[in-house]
């Protein structure tokens, strides 16, 4: 008898082999293949969420409202490239095939983007500037703290110490004079975030050669005229006044906050200024400094440094004022801090400052938790800074009084509606009980993505709200028709004018942006694919409004407020008619022109549809559309990690689950608890895995777990039984071995279900992060007739479709797709995904009719844990 050649009949000979002698611990080559292409997974989905992130801030910078400087554009080119490398580099090792070409368009793009940043001559300007002549759009002159003093005082109106600033052109002139440039970027050219050694070397040689170096001829002396004239503007002799030099590096209080690493020196004297001056100008380059540049992708010759030359304020009492808390966004009470004297002690925590907690609005304070704080910092009479004692009767009082907590929380909102964000503050209160803004920056540590961020105006009177929430992809209003997009046919039909509301973001909705007033989705990422065409488009759309599918029907007039993240019923004309254009600062600058050149080689999506035949390397002409192909082809990667592991059973542990499998286990790290090799089985309460618990309480159901014989349709057997005599022993090489196996993380899965004659593969991230999260699911095969199969496999669909997954049939198989769903969505499809899989084990026997594919779907979706032929009989009434 000839011998049977098939690849599947080769694959349950390997499926078996680990039957006989396998060892509990796995061969380290075997352990170490499949770890290498997971971590190489999830470094590609973290680097997909950070090139997505970055070409968002870079559109949300298009308008010209938001100020940046060049050191913004030179770190978002410089972590663009290693996003998109570090995506090929993780694709390519989880594939095991090389992209050449997709290689070779980073590195042209990456060519492109240093040809548009290079040749960039660093202007002449002043060495010296007043902060009346300075605002948010000063920052490449004086540096990130500079400006944003600047603005607070001639913007917003807030008091600032007097004093003036040091600019980067005097910075770039010191490096000039002695060419400390050419000779810093060869210390710098080659060195490694990941070498401490090699950056302390190098920090040490370029501070030593700042330090020593001479200062621009004429500066010194135009130096001590400036003080000389704030000395006058304070009424102070110039040998008495004590200045304090805060650094203002480019960058600095920005999109990066480099909190820390900057050096700032209180209570200089006359005699100190150049000396201080250098200090803190070294400063740029301490080793904490440079690593962090390294780690952000900020490039030496971005960094440049400006010095704010404030008089030092005789500080009663200071301290820092958060506009709402840094990390809870249920918070948004302001939060206040005070100590005793100078701030660097509330700053630093050296003391336990007081507390207070402010209501916005209304201003009215919730709570006062007074520190006792016996020693405080002060201002030397000769310069510097000194630890003094407290004054006995101040010891357990209050630093602030409750006029002086309000006025603080007032200038907190303020700041925050100026700058559209909410702000990290420093503060201080002279003897005169005056107070006065020493610093004001974004708030850092916030998410970057607010769910339900609070609105920015009240919601408009004698209009009907009907929903509230989610949040901005692209500010605007717009008035139309609803229209409700539930697949590609829809989509088709989108009409002019339309309000374009789809249960999720997709970036085939641009066929439809040129159409649409506004976009609302119940589910989505402000910095999706989708996110960033509706930016391009300027489509104003809100994103994960939950409810949205309920709520908004076809054919209902509303009016969409994406900059409030709200819906009305009818048309709103004062929020159409009456938009004030926000003011454009940065629009018509040469870096503003360069901005969009860099957006051009980064943001523009033409990869769009994943089934188009352009979808492919060689279509790929931006960033965004080798981030996109690299994604979407990923997922087919770890799809087929499965398939690995039935030849590898010898690094598998049996779970004890009572589920009707016999179900095997690959730990990749965090999936269980304990040491699993230190006992013979794996129990249910031994997992740790999110989306691999998730499933198994699906299909541990009891409801659902078959305990005797399931209802059988007599033709449907008789069929089966049938298509065996015909088909004899060339079925076998239908048939799948009995083994299932789970590779498992803590938020990763890859589930192979092969039973019988049937198998289901499932592959799934589930973690915080909406963007890197996703189910691909697939389903093949059974025992019955090629019809019935492929009712099977369509009525699989339709249940699929009706949980929100995106499928595609092909006769008797199956594949569904749910993707950048939060967590608990997620968890919550796996589940019905695990009881999914018990219900249709012998139910292609059943499909004797079309009617039986809307019976089987409504049976599962009615919670029905057995679908049978009287479903079908009823269906067929029907």
């Amino acid at each position: 008898m000839a011998r049977i050649q098939s690849p599947l009949l080769d694959g349950i000979k390997r499926l078996l082999r680990p039957l006989f002698g396998a060892s509990c611990r796995p061969a380290p080559t075997d352990q170490t293949r499949f770890r290498f292409k997971y971590v190489n997974f999830q470094e590609l989905l973290e680097s997909n969420s950070e090139l997505l992130r970055i070409i968002a801030s870079v559109e949300e910078k298009l308008p010209g409202r938001e100020v940046f400087g060049m050191a913004f554009l030179h770190s978002v080119a410089s972590q663009a490239v290693f996003h998109g490398l570090r995506m090929l580099r993780g694709y390519e090792n989880l594939s095991d095939s090389l992209q050449p070409q997709l290689r070779e368009r980073i590195q042209t793009i990456q060519a492109d983007l240093k040809n548009a940043l290079s040749g960039q001559p660093h202007e002449v300007g002043p060495w010296f500037l007043d902060f009346s002549d300075i605002d948010r759009a000063s920052t490449e002159v004086v540096g990130g703290k500079c400006a944003n003093l600047g603005e607070s005082r001639n913007k917003v109106g807030l008091p600032i110490p007097a004093g003036f600033a040091i600019t980067t052109f005097a910075f770039r002139s010191l490096l000039d004079h002695s060419d400390l440039g050419s000779e810093i970027a060869k210390l710098t050219m080659a060195l490694d975030a990941s070498d401490p050694a090699s950056i302390q070397a190098a920090s040490e040689d370029i501070q030593r050669l700042m330090l020593l170096a001479p200062l621009p001829d004429g500066f010194e002396a135009r130096l001590l005229e400036m003080q000389t004239e704030l000395a006058a503007r304070v009424g102070v002799d110039p040998e008495s006044i004590k200045v304090s030099m805060r650094s203002s590096a480019v960058g600095e209080d920005g999109e990066l906050s480099f909190a820390g690493q900057y050096l700032s020196i209180l209570g200089v004297s006359r005699a100190k200024l150049a000396e201080s001056y250098r200090y803190v100008t070294a400063s740029l380059y301490t080793p904490r400094a440079i690593a962090y540049r390294l780690l952000k992708g900020v490039p030496d010759e971005a960094a440049a440094m400006g010095v704010a030359c404030l008089a030092m304020v005789d500080s009663v009492a200071s301290g820092v004022m958060y506009t709402r808390h840094p990390f809870d966004r249920a918070d948004e009470d302001i939060l206040i801090n005070a100590v005793w004297g100078l701030g660097p002690y509330a700053v630093d925590g050296v003391v336990t400052p007081d507390s207070y907690r402010v209501r916005k609005q209304s201003l009215e304070i919730l709570s006062q938790e007074i520190a006792r704080q016996e020693f405080m910092l002060a201002g030397k009479q000769d310069g510097g800074v000194e630890r003094l004692d407290v004054n006995r009767d101040l010891i357990s009082q209050p630093c602030l009084t409750r006029t002086q907590i309000r006025t603080l929380a007032d200038w907190g909102q303020r700041l925050e509606a100026h700058y559209g964000s909410p702000q990290d503050v420093e503060w201080a209160l002279d003897g005169s009980k005056r107070l006065v803004l020493l610093q004001a920056r974004p708030l850092a540590g916030l998410p970057r993505e607010a769910s339900h961020a609070r609105p920015a105006e009240p919601p408009v009177a004698d209009a009907e709200m009907l929903l509230e929430g989610g949040a901005t992809a692209c500010p605007g209003s717009g008035y139309g028709e609803v229209f409700l997009v539930t697949d590609d046919d829809s989509l088709a039909l989108f009409p002019e004018g339309g309000i374009l509301v789809a249960r999720h973001s997709s970036p085939k909705f641009m066929v439809a942006m040129t159409k649409a007033r506004a976009i609302v989705t119940d589910h989505g990422s402000v910095t999706g694919h989708m996110a960033s065409l509706a930016r391009e488009f300027n489509v104003p759309t809100i994103l994960g409004l939950s409810r949205a599918t309920d709520v908004l029907r076809t054919g209902v007039t509303v009016t969409v407020d994406a900059v409030n993240r709200r819906v009305y019923k009818g048309l709103v004309d004062a929020l159409l008619d009456h938009q004030e254009a926000a003011p454009a600062p940065m629009a018509g600058t040469p870096i503003h022109a360069l901005l969009r050149n860099i957006h051009a080689l980064l943001a523009p999506l033409n990869l769009v549809d994943p089934k188009a035949p352009s979808f492919s390397p060689a279509h790929c002409r931006t960033m965004h559309d080798i981030t996109r192909y690299l994604h979407e082809r990923s997922y087919a990667a770890m799809f087929t990690l499965g398939d690995e592991a039935s030849g590898e059973g010898g690094m598998a542990q049996r779970l004890e689950a009572g589920v009707g499998l016999d179900l095997h286990v690959i730990d990749l790290g965090g999936g269980l608890a304990g040491d699993p090799c230190a006992r013979d089985a794996v129990s249910l309460r031994d997992i740790l895995s999110v989306p691999f618990k998730a499933l198994m309480e699906g299909l541990a159901d009891e409801q659902f777990v078959a305990k005797g014989p399931r209802p059988v349709h007599l033709r449907g057997f008789l069929s089966v039984m049938g298509r065996q005599m015909v088909d004899g022993p060339n079925m076998a090489s239908e048939r799948f071995g009995e083994r299932s196996y789970a590779i498992i993380s803590d938020k990763y899965l890859n589930f192979s279900s092969r039973v019988g004659y049937h198998y289901g593969v499932l592959d799934c991230y589930c973690g915080k992060t909406v963007n890197k999260n996703y189910i691909t699911f697939a389903f093949k095969g059974g025992a019955a007739g090629e019809e019935r199969r492929e009712r099977r496999a369509r009525a699989i669909g339709l249940i699929l479709e009706r949980l929100g997954f995106t499928v595609t049939t092909n006769a008797d198989r199956v594949e569904g797709r749910f993707q950048k769903y939060p967590p608990e969505l997620v968890r919550e499809r796996l589940v019905q995904l695990g009881r999914l899989l018990q219900f249709t084990r012998q139910t292609d026997m059943l499909m004797t009719s079309e009617q039986a594919i809307p019976a089987m779907a409504d049976a599962f979706l009615r919670g029905e844990t057995v679908f049978g032929v009287g479903a079908v009989q009823e269906a067929g009434r029907e």
